[in-house]
């Protein structure tokens, strides 16, 4: 039997895929992309395949990679879906195959308990509620039992949780062979399991850490490798950009602060020098930080050292680092802890220099390429950037060296099926590619509707006159609703008028649709009370775009409020504009619109997520169809019956097939 035909008798009906799995059902998209997969992966070549909500594209890659031998690593988008990639789907394949062989995920260091940091919280931890003691409490029991010491398994502390990053240990503080626990750390476990094993679960931020830095394991891991698979491809080119740059934040200064004190406190304690200049340490980088502005958002270079102070806060934070580092340097032989301190302060200290300097940090494989220097605030952080324009050069130099086969797959890669902008982002110009629709009957599940008689986006009203326009259907929906909006001022501002809007036609708060906001708790936490609730509405900005799995009555309407370009004065945008326009090139096209129209299609996908779920897809921004681009994002989306009739929208809530009108035309109709 030949490869393909053994894909073919995995994937029918009375196959062992249909024996093991409960709902399994065959599907030509998944078997001709599970073939495609096999031959790229016999042949040592690139793929790149983009397949619908529902083609099965987990099982696609993962009855080839299994029935092929030899180091496979799979790099998934999120450490969630890597754990239910690790948890759930390749469980359930191994055993529907009964492939005999070895398994492991690997995880970032931060995300393992360490027995010599937890026993320093323990004792010389400083918490700022009882909450973080009882999280601190529920870490040491957990540590007590667990086998490999994964926070994610330790369900009572939650992830944002303030104490998990005085219990777990990260790059820049890990002790090493000098830890007294070394023999027992997770994380060398971990990594022995991933040496040993045939496949390797990983997340792309842990492999491009790596590629950059040789330190979260996979240094020995790629070599070995015959194949790598990322799954949620989309994400790469940004991922990538972040690690092939560089990037410090005083973020950092404030845990080598809190990490200094408390090594002095054991090791130096008759040092008060070293106390007061850590402490003098941390307020520079706070003044650093405030001397960026209150409010959170991306800046350039030039935009930051024009702003009033900055400079001086700056050169205030480099004469305190030197300060600092004459006084550890004098405690450095008393302790291993206090010797890592200072080789990170030394470190941190080379970094903001480089970034003040406009020099390259090291001469890694992302040194030679043009980079913009940019600043980003966020909450009680300042990060400086300096990110490469391009990153297909790099990318392409790191993937070469050893044949294997290049795996690239996620459900929005192409716009209106062709992968050029993808492919020019990161170098695969010579890859083969391949797209599946969705499996789903979208013209009876799903209705497209565009609202007419909406300002443009840049109205001052036109936020309110999202709300307006989309209120009527989110009142006959009674709940279960996405609204995905392009900027935190315009979720703030929807979540407000919703609110308005629910105390005004529910009165009766027993029977009113619950409201949740973005960043009233973690995500997932949020996302759960959604589903809970059943019949919901939710406000929520970029996070909720992609990697959101609600299925069924829990999600029947999905409102997007304009169509989401990056704006146009963000330092790396601009910079890159300004870089393509220099080469005679149109940026917009080539670039802006591209990655708009894939990140649309990413929200789209939020709606149908299997074959019984119905809904409506409201994008109200009118450019998409008054603008000859808007033309790219309406042919991209699922085919779905079009609509630019309230009434029409209406009517889906309230019968189950939607019966002619203007909502009865296909993907290429788009209206006038």
């Amino acid at each position: 039997m030949s490869a393909a035909d053994s894909l073919t008798v995995l994937f029918s009906p009375e196959g062992p895929l249909a024996a093991s799995i409960p709902g399994f059902r065959l599907r030509a998209q998944q078997v001709e992309m599970a073939e495609r997969i096999q031959a790229a992966i016999a042949a040592q070549k690139i793929f790149i395949a983009e397949a619908g909500t529902g083609t099965g594209k987990t099982f696609a890659y993962l009855a080839p990679v299994l029935a092929s031998g030899g180091k496979v690593i799979i790099s998934t988008g999120t450490k969630t879906l890597q754990d239910q990639l690790f948890n759930k789907d390749l469980p359930l394949v191994r055993e529907a195959l009964k492939a005999p062989i070895q398994v492991a995920l690997l995880k970032g260091r931060a995300n393992y308990v360490c027995h010599y940091y937890l026993r320093r919280a323990a004792t010389e931890g400083r918490f700022h509620s009882r909450e973080e003691v009882g999280h601190l409490a529920a870490i040491q029991r957990f540590s007590k039992h667990t086998q490999n010491g994964d926070k994610a398994e330790c369900s009572a502390v939650p992830e944002s949780s303030p104490v998990w990053a005085q219990v777990t240990s990260t790059r820049d503080n890990c002790l090493g062979q000098e830890c007294p626990d070394h023999k027992d750390c997770h994380v060398l476990a971990a990594r022995k399991a991933a040496m040993d094993a045939d496949l390797v679960v990983v997340n792309h931020h842990l492999f491009f850490a790596d590629v950059m830095l040789r330190d979260e394991g996979m240094a020995e891991l790629l070599p070995a490798c015959n194949t790598v698979i990322f799954d949620e491809a989309h994400q790469l080119p940004e991922i990538a950009a972040l690690f092939f740059g560089d990037s410090v934040s005083t973020s950092q200064i404030l845990d080598l602060a809190r990490d200094g004190k408390a090594e002095g406190l054991v090791g130096a304690r008759d040092c008060r020098d070293l106390q007061e200049s850590l402490s003098a340490l941390e307020k520079a980088a706070k003044d650093l930080r405030l001397a960026a502005g209150v409010e959170g958002g991306r800046f350039s270079a030039r935009q930051l050292e024009t702003t009033p102070g900055f400079d001086s806060a700056l050169q205030q934070l480099l004469q305190q680092f030197e300060a600092t580092a004459a006084i550890l340097k004098t405690q450095a032989e008393r302790s291993e802890g206090l010797e890592k301190c200072w080789q990170r302060l030394l470190e941190l200290e080379a970094r903001f220099t480089a970034w003040q300097s406009n020099t390259p940090i090291s001469e890694d494989a992302g040194s030679a390429s043009k980079k913009v220097r940019w600043g980003e605030t966020f909450g009680p952080s300042l990060q400086l950037n300096a990110t490469p324009l391009s990153v297909a050069d790099i990318f392409t130099r790191q993937m070469g060296g050893h044949p294997r086969a290049w795996i690239f797959t996620s459900a929005t890669l192409a716009v209106q099926g062709r992968f050029d902008h993808y492919q020019a982002e990161l170098g695969l110009l010579e890859a083969e590619t391949g797209c599946w629709d969705s499996p789903f009957d979208y013209a009876r599940q799903a209705l497209l509707y565009a609202p007419q008689g909406l300002p443009e986006p840049n109205s001052p009203s036109y936020t309110e006159a999202v709300a307006a326009a989309a209120l009527p259907l989110a009142r006959v929906a009674r709940g279960g609703v996405f609204f995905l909006c392009t900027s935190l001022k315009a979720m703030r501002r929807i979540h407000e008028l919703l609110q308005q809007d629910l105390s005004e036609h529910w009165p009766d708060e027993a029977t009113r649709p619950p409201l949740f906001l973005q960043g009233e708790c973690g995500k997932n936490e949020l996302l759960e009370r959604f589903r809970r609730a059943g019949n919901g509405i939710l406000v929520g900005s970029q996070s909720f775009w992609e990697g959101v799995d609600v299925r069924g009555d829990a999600l029947s309407l999905v409102v997007i409020d304009k169509l989401p370009f990056a704006p146009p004065d963000d330092p790396v945008l601009a910079a890159r504009i300004e870089e393509m326009r220099k080469a005679g090139r149109n940026a917009f096209m080539e670039y802006q619109l591209p990655r708009a129209v894939i990140s649309v299609k990413q929200g789209a996908g939020r709606l149908i997520r299997t074959e019984s779920d119905k809904g409506v897809l409201m994008i109200c921004d009118p450019r998409m169809l008054n603008k000859p681009y808007g033309r790219r994002v309406w042919r991209s989306l699922p085919p779905m019956r079009r609509t630019r009739e309230l009434a029409v929208a209406l009517e889906f809530f309230q019968t189950t097939t939607l019966a002619g009108g203007n909502c009865a035309r296909g993907a290429e109709d788009a209206p006038n």
